[in-house]
């Protein structure tokens, strides 16, 4: 993130994981890992990088991605279905 924030047309506004696709606990620590980046990052106060947004989780895992301090969640198959 270092090597591309300050760049002139790239604006960072967050991270975003889907988590493994085992799933369950394996998700869980996937997403508290990240959220641990996401605040460490938001310290150093980078250009370029607002760091306001956390997407983690799909529909399988979005539960978990909440609980976990996601700002943003992916619930496509949830609501459109399988595909």
């Amino acid at each position: 993130l270092t090597d591309i924030a300050g760049l002139e047309y790239i604006k960072v506004t967050g991270l975003m994981t889907m988590g493994p696709a085992a799933g369950g606990e394996a998700c869980r620590s996937c997403f508290r890992e990240t959220k641990q980046l996401f605040n460490e990052l938001r310290t150093l106060d980078l250009p370029g990088a607002e760091l306001t947004e956390l997407s983690m989780g799909m529909t399988d895992s979005y539960q978990a991605a909440i609980e976990e301090g996601a700002t943003m969640i992916r619930i496509g198959s949830l609501i459109f279905g399988p595909r």
